[in-house]
């Protein structure tokens, strides 16, 4: 797709909600004080996306129509007043919008909040990068800003061959801890792969998978599953000193099981800070420490084989929904 030398560009427009995409030329946005002109490159497909796009993700509060896309990674076309930290050909990556009305990176072009960016690893492509943001900072913020990760520490991930899981093995491993995950019998290699132990959740029960590896509980749990994962969090957390994170404590759950054990609990709202406005800089600089473990070899993404473009976004999409897609989808902009 060429760039255009115009003030317009090309985006997708989501104009009701189950409804297939709708190519557009509109006006390319300008960015206003704080705010940086990116030429996206790729655009990361998220679970949350499809919600979106289905209507059934209200707390994302995007109002249609709209530009989605969560995720992307680009190039600095332009900063606006009070940008230092960004210059013109900087290649950046960050979740910056799709949600709360900011227009997100199903376009040729996006301004956004320079406090959601951060400079894309040099060792990795920007299909790559374009998968981090949501998942890498989602597990941050479960395992390091709340649980403190560290070494010597047993560490459980539940699921943690998905988008977000994977990644929350690689920072529990970067950080010095024993980590386990549970998954499916067929991601058990790809766990082990990743340093980790794997247990298949689909043979093994909550006590039998504890009494091989923490018969007193595990150190902290990281939940990516929601539902049954978090009473089996509960259930398996060390006594007294345990921490439980989830990235999907919508549910209704009896707390007894974590009372009885005198362990802490907490939930993880990613998207906060776009929808609030409050505390985005800190994204910037959870995705500064993404580029600091991927550029040491640390952190690589799995990442889809098959390449999508603004022509057949809506097959990523339907393959998302249908979980027929290993690895993350990332659509090609440019």
């Amino acid at each position: 797709m060429s760039t255009n030398i115009n003030n317009t560009m090309k985006a997708l427009i989501l104009e009701a909600y189950n409804k297939p995409f709708t190519l557009k030329e509109i006006e390319r946005p300008v960015p206003a004080a704080g705010q940086v002109l990116v030429q996206i490159k790729a655009s990361a497909v998220n679970p949350l996306d499809t919600k979106i796009r289905a209507g059934q993700a209200a707390h994302a509060r995007q109002p249609l129509p709209a530009i989605l896309g969560i995720d992307m990674a680009g190039v600095v076309i332009a900063v606006g007043e009070g940008v230092n930290n960004f210059k013109p050909g900087d290649d950046v990556y960050g979740m910056t919008g799709g949600v709360g009305g900011l227009q997100g990176s199903l376009a040729q072009y996006a301004a956004v909040d320079a406090d959601l960016l951060a400079i894309k690893p040099n060792n990795i492509s920007m299909r790559e990068a374009a998968a981090l943001p949501l998942g890498f900072i989602t597990a941050w913020e479960g395992l390091v800003d709340r649980a403190h990760v560290h070494e010597g520490q047993q560490v459980l991930i539940q699921g943690g061959a998905g988008g977000v899981g994977h990644l929350a093995v690689q920072i529990a491993k970067a950080f010095g801890a024993d980590v386990y995950a549970t998954a499916s019998t067929k991601d058990l290699d790809y766990i082990k792969s990743l340093g980790a132990t794997g247990i298949d959740y689909t043979t093994q029960s909550v006590e039998q998978y504890m009494a091989d590896y923490a018969p007193e509980g595990f150190d902290i749990i990281f939940d990516t599953v929601g539902g049954v994962g978090i009473d089996n969090a509960f259930k398996a957390v060390k006594y007294y000193t345990g921490y439980v994170a989830t990235a999907l404590g919508w549910s209704t759950h009896s707390l007894a099981p974590l009372s009885f054990r005198g362990a802490t609990y907490s939930g993880v709202f990613t998207l906060l800070p776009m929808l609030s406005g409050k505390y985005r800089k800190h994204h910037g600089e959870i995705l500064a420490e993404a580029t600091k473990l991927a550029e040491a070899g640390k952190l690589k993404p799995l990442l889809n084989d098959r390449h999508f473009t603004f022509d057949n976004v809506l097959d990523a999409y339907t393959a998302l929904e249908n979980r027929t897609a290993i690895g993350k989808l990332v659509v090609d902009v440019d």
